[in-house]
């Protein structure tokens, strides 16, 4: 079973509809992604099983149960998490205080400890500025912080927004591979990116979104060679 399904799902702003009849399966423990040009509808989608952006029509469930129009703090306490588009952080926060933050619903010190000690053995860097501000850091650096920040809820699902959007060549390599260690830890991810080499370097599955329609899916490996994919992209 599908751990996201979302089916038939139409969502607008005002009354532009942005997504027409939206289908597709998100598997337990597979990155899953979502790939598309800018303005194809990708971040309205991560906002509509958000409930950020509930859809007018169709319905999304997670682990087999309807979340459609369930508010934004009961679906993600159902152990979603997001990393949003343009490494959304507190600037004038620390390292140390945004990744609190990602483990608001958690009471016990001990464990909110625990997962900050997984967070800086991924990302050794931010252990070695664990008291910076995050505001002062490199752009890769507040990626990670964002990153470090969805994995301290302990999440059994990771929405991804554009993790590569405004980093350079190494970080973005960089990001990518701590994205596939966070599915070798079990953990569900759907990746939405606009980078189509590196996604489907690590992706299992995926699906193309032009003009908010999907006009493709597969696999990684019958994606890269998908005229679909040339279509959503070229024209």
């Amino acid at each position: 079973m599908a751990q996201i399904e979302v089916r038939g799902l139409f969502a607008a702003y005002d009354k532009a509809d942005v997504l027409h009849d939206i289908s597709l399966d998100v598997k337990p423990g597979k990155i899953t992604c979502l790939l598309g040009s800018n303005g194809a509808g990708k971040s309205t989608l991560i906002r509509a099983i958000l409930g950020l952006t509930p859809p007018h029509t169709g319905k999304i469930l997670l682990d087999g149960h309807d979340i459609t129009g369930l508010p934004t703090h009961k679906i993600v306490s159902r152990g979603i998490a997001a990393i949003p588009e343009g490494r959304k952080m507190f600037p004038k926060l620390t390292v140390t205080e945004n990744l609190r933050l990602g483990a608001f619903q958690v009471a016990d010190n001990k464990v909110i400890r625990e997962r900050m000690d997984t967070v800086f053995e991924a990302f050794p860097r931010l252990a070695e500025r664990r008291d910076q501000l995050a505001g002062t850091m490199s752009g890769g650096e507040q990626a990670m912080v964002s990153i470090g920040r969805g994995l301290m809820g302990a999440p059994k699902i990771l929405l991804i927004d554009e993790p590569s959007l405004g980093l350079s060549p190494l970080y973005v390599k960089e990001n990518f591979r701590i994205i596939e260690g966070i599915r070798e830890q079990g953990i569900t991810v759907f990746l939405v990116e606009q980078n189509v080499r590196q996604t489907l370097a690590i992706a299992d599955y995926g699906y193309v979104l032009s003009g908010g329609k999907l006009v493709g899916e597969g696999t990684a490996a019958a994606l890269s060679s998908d005229s679909a994919v040339h279509a959503a992209y070229f024209g």
